[in-house]
């Protein structure tokens, strides 16, 4: 199968589990989720403790997982966030397949999910082997064309070299940088997460809980560009309380 047909869509269920009649069990879920975690209870044992209550199906529990933080979380998350004027004349590292997918799920009408953190994420999944879609070079394109409006220094994306077709992607990367003269270099690493953290003075572009927890400082980019609609009309299912 050729790019150009795949998308990073949704689900065929996601049009029942994420509907409108949905969403406020999902939103009183995710409530209730957070409660726990502020608390001091496992992630696993909440989600099951919640997920049960509210009879939630597997891919509804998963996005409660995504969309619930403690109270902790909330406050330092947005402590270390920084606002986009803060980006002019700064080094961004990207974790690149956290923001790529979220941007190719929104050009592809896949559901975002408004996080209680205020980050989206997807509901799409690598699970080691990542393939290009028809979004992914205009999600790019994206990317570039905001980084530029934020003048920021330089841009360096990391990929997951664990992960199948990782050394493509970087290759279509670079050759895509050179060919705009986007201020981009990219790499392909193990462990990405742990270059993001230890990147003490660049900017950590991810919404992955674990980097934005223990990174210096943080941006969404992802939900710039989603929730300005430089991604078109995309399906964001708000569920903050």
């Amino acid at each position: 199968m050729s790019s150009a047909d795949r998308h990073r869509g949704r689900h065929p269920a996601d049009e029942e589990l994420f509907s409108m009649e949905a969403a406020p069990a999902l939103r009183q879920a995710v409530a209730e989720l957070s409660w726990l975690l502020s608390r001091g209870y496992a992630m696993n044992s909440a989600v099951k403790l919640v997920g049960d209550r509210h009879q939630l199906r597997e891919r509804q529990r998963l996005a409660a997982s995504r969309a619930a933080c403690s109270d902790a979380a909330r406050e330092a998350r947005a402590q270390q966030h920084l606002p986009a004027e803060a980006l002019r004349g700064r080094t961004l590292v990207v974790d690149g397949f956290n923001l790529l997918v979220s941007l190719e799920a929104a050009l592809s009408g896949g559901v975002l999910l408004r996080c209680r953190d205020g980050c989206l994420r997807d509901m799409s999944a690598v699970h080691g082997s990542y393939h290009a879609v028809v979004e992914t070079d205009a999600a790019l394109a994206l990317a570039a064309a905001r980084l530029a409006e934020l003048h920021t220094s330089s841009v360096h994306w990391l990929l997951d070299k664990p992960v199948s077709n990782s050394g493509r992607l970087a290759g279509r990367i670079r050759e895509l940088a050179e060919q705009h003269g986007w201020p981009w270099t990219v790499e392909a690493v193990f462990n990405p997460d742990a270059d993001l953290i230890a990147a003490r003075d660049a900017v950590a572009v991810s919404s992955d809980a674990m980097v934005i927890d223990r990174a210096v400082c943080w941006y969404n980019l992802a939900a710039d560009l989603i929730l300005t609609h430089r991604c078109g009309p995309a399906w964001v299912l708000d569920l903050r309380e």
